[in-house]
């Protein structure tokens, strides 16, 4: 799970990514609103956490202008914020959740999984073919048996597949796959998908990930 966290509270933003990826999250941090708007514009990610009271642009604007640009990122809005009415803001603005602070990490996760199956159609399970993510435990099985993947290998597996049929260029794997201040090498990309296809082909050849020369990889059943 690749989460953007927009939090202009230094220590709170350190809590949350430390608690995250404690987890197994991959996290990216972004302490103002035009810095958090530009990541999730720009990088994909699987879900965000937005405070409301951000620096250079509110959280509830931030929001707007994701889904004014036809943004489908599920959004967990985080704000010191009481009361309904900033609740019903954050949510006409196109938030799909909403917690206050004070909080725990473990509801957090827990909301954060939960919106993670909202956008895949409310299943805790994701299929395709003898292949199995379940998205509680966020764990691979092939045939029915334990997937040993890397983590690397297990962020490309879980992109691809949650995009099935849309071609996904190396360029967007890479910006998945790497933090922001990590020395990006693409080739790096074709490697890992090579290994996945021959873990996946222990399954009666089985070979959902198709290349397309120039454009990138198509996830198909």
């Amino acid at each position: 799970m690749k989460v953007l966290i927009v939090e202009d509270d230094t220590a709170l933003a350190t809590q949350l990514q430390t608690g995250l990826v404690a987890s197994g999250a991959d996290v990216t941090v972004c302490y103002d609103g035009v810095d958090g708007l530009f990541q999730a514009q720009e990088l994909p990610f699987d879900v965000a956490v937005v405070d409301l009271g951000l620096p250079k642009l509110e959280g509830t604007e931030l929001i707007r202008r994701l889904r004014a640009g036809q943004s489908t990122l599920p959004v967990l809005i985080l704000t010191a914020r009481g009361g309904w009415k900033s609740k019903v803001e954050g949510l006409e603005a196109g938030a799909d959740d909403y917690m206050e602070k004070p909080f725990h990490i473990e509801e957090l996760q827990a909301r954060l999984r939960a919106l993670l199956r909202r956008a895949s159609g409310y299943s805790s399970e994701l299929t395709a073919g003898p292949l199995t993510l379940n998205l509680t435990s966020e764990q691979f099985s092939l045939a029915g048996q334990a997937l040993e993947l890397t983590a690397y290998e297990h962020r490309i597996l879980e992109y691809l597949m949650r995009h099935r049929g849309e071609v996904v260029s190396k360029a967007v794997l890479t910006d998945y796959l790497y933090e922001q201040d990590f020395d990006r090498d693409s080739n790096v990309i074709e490697v890992l998908v090579g290994r996945l296809r021959r873990k996946l082909a222990q399954a009666d050849g089985f070979a959902p990930i198709t290349t397309l020369r120039g454009r990138g990889y198509r996830f198909a059943d």
